[in-house]
């Protein structure tokens, strides 16, 4: 598996441009900078997931009543 199968396939897409991103020009604290960046994106998207999986729960409890 390469690891663009993961990638989404929209060229637009920011994260496909963000992972194919040269890092060779980056300080260490410039990387650790983004790595800190990358950390509260991923905390974003699984607070929005949590809530996405709760709220489809929830109506999917709604409806089978």
């Amino acid at each position: 598996m390469d690891i663009d199968d993961d990638l989404p396939r929209s060229a637009n897409d920011p994260l496909s441009a963000l992972v194919k991103q040269d890092l060779d020009p980056f300080s260490v604290d410039e990387l650790e900078s983004r790595i800190s960046l990358l950390r509260i994106e991923i905390d974003r998207c699984e607070a929005k997931k949590k809530f996405a999986v709760s709220h489809r729960a929830s109506a999917d409890d709604l409806f089978k009543k």
